[in-house]
């Protein structure tokens, strides 16, 4: 079976972490988030693909939800020191990719090849495909202002209420080379456990990847990222609540009207009344353990052969 996967990072990367040991690597293919990539201290870092890469891997760092395991801070304690803005957390092991990627980028090779080539290093046979080659990023409008998504999240600790979104670059952005074929050539198509607004919201604003999945001719599952109505971790939660009407699995399905065919949702949020023609499938969604990954992963599975 091949399996389509968009996704944003942490959470998107623990599923695929599942995925992976129930399918052939070989089998899958991410659809990665670049609404959140920024240009720090001139190197440019890609969020979301990264924690996808590192998660795959073995290289994340578990405990603290984000970055690679075993890291230093050295690079950006000296940034400190000399008066730099140190407030985007880079540690030395992950600045080693970032010097990497922005040398390739700098060179002209495209973001797309550059990940490819960073999947291969790290020895993983899966495709990681970046939505999109151009440039593509998201901005949070919040009653303090409008902020670029890492000065939000990162800079701001996304206290700020939100608004609304933008992707500015979405009406020009074309899909990186292989994405449309990864979407028509898959048996199953899922969108991860990822905020459906600033992770999954980028990837289906360029209009043909939305447009792709419109005409999908095999079934699309959704993951809910909410969890007993809240998130597991980061804002979801009050984003659906302001700008869905609440935070239950009925908000999270109307974020992709006619995109998905089931949602998968935790006991926590069974019976909420999702919208026609989408399926509630109910498990147990927190990825808690290898096996409780994969628990999450067969469901999903499952549900895509069910409505099929």
């Amino acid at each position: 079976m091949k399996a389509t996967v968009l996704s944003g990072g942490v959470g998107g990367a623990r599923f695929l972490r599942g995925l992976v040991e129930v399918l052939e690597q070989s089998d899958v293919s991410v659809v990665g988030n670049t609404g959140d990539d920024i240009e720090v201290l001139g190197l440019h870092v890609s969020p979301d693909l990264d924690s996808v890469l590192y998660g795959l891997a073995g290289l994340a760092d578990e405990e603290r939800g984000w970055g690679r395991a075993d890291e230093s801070w050295n690079a950006l304690a000296s940034v400190a020191d000399l008066g730099g803005e140190a407030w985007f957390r880079l540690g030395d092991r992950d600045i080693g990719l970032h010097l990497v990627r922005t040398e390739l980028l700098r060179a002209g090779v495209p973001l797309s090849e550059v990940t490819a080539r960073l999947v291969a290093a790290v020895g993983l046979r899966c495709s990681l495909l970046p939505a999109t080659d151009d440039p593509l990023r998201t901005f949070v409008e919040t009653p303090a202002g409008t902020f670029g998504f890492q000065e939000w999240f990162v800079g701001r600790g996304y206290q700020d209420e939100v608004d609304a979104l933008h992707y500015t670059g979405a009406q020009l952005a074309r899909p990186a080379p292989g994405v449309i074929e990864a979407i028509e050539g898959a048996d199953v198509i899922v969108i991860a456990p990822s905020n459906p607004y600033v992770s999954i919201g980028p990837i289906l604003a360029v209009e043909e990847i939305r447009s792709a999945l419109l005409a999908r001719r095999v079934p699309c599952v959704a993951v809910s990222p909410i969890i007993g109505g809240r998130a597991v971790k980061g804002p979801a939660d009050r984003m659906l609540a302001r700008l869905a009407g609440g935070s239950g699995p009925a908000a999270v399905a109307s974020c992709y009207p006619g995109l998905i065919d089931a949602l998968v949702v935790d006991e926590a949020d069974a019976g909420d009344e999702l919208p026609a023609g989408v399926r509630e499938v109910v498990t147990r969604t927190l990825m808690s353990s290898d096996e409780a990954r994969r628990r999450l992963v067969r469901a999903v599975l499952d549900a895509a052969s069910a409505v099929a």
